[in-house]
């Protein structure tokens, strides 16, 4: 049996937003890495603007998730390339991130300000690790 347990060890200052700064699996049998997902819809096209784009990163996620039969529970780690650290797309970043999580379990999140993605128009990169 897999155990899943998210929490915040003292000692660290609380997280920035919501995330866990530790999760530890104990029992898994089933790793699922995924590549980065960018914020191409399933039609190819790449969305328009951060919060489309992030929206279209985060549902390329589930939809990888449930392909190996998993869902957001299952998150481990999620790790966010972001091309603009203004405070203004880090607020868009976290509000879309906290809409997509929603209640449910919290994952470690890593979010990093980039220079750039793959392409020019890529504002946002999304990849992750799940267990169960």
């Amino acid at each position: 049996m897999t155990t899943i347990r998210r929490w915040n060890p003292e000692g660290i200052a609380a997280p920035a937003s919501r995330y866990a700064h530790a999760v530890l699996v104990e029992g898994a049998v089933r790793w699922l890495h995924l590549s980065g997902q960018i914020g191409t819809l399933p039609d190819g096209r790449v969305a328009e603007g951060l919060a489309a784009q992030l929206d279209a990163c985060f549902a390329n996620v589930a939809a990888g998730l449930a392909a190996a039969g998993m869902g957001k529970g299952d998150l481990v780690k999620l790790t966010i390339y972001l091309t603009d650290g203004t405070p203004e797309a880090v607020a868009t970043y976290r509000a879309r991130r906290d809409a997509w999580v929603g209640d449910g379990p919290l994952p470690a999140a890593t979010l990093l300000i980039v220079a750039g993605l793959a392409s020019p128009a890529l504002l946002a990169e999304v990849d992750a690790v799940a267990a169960s």
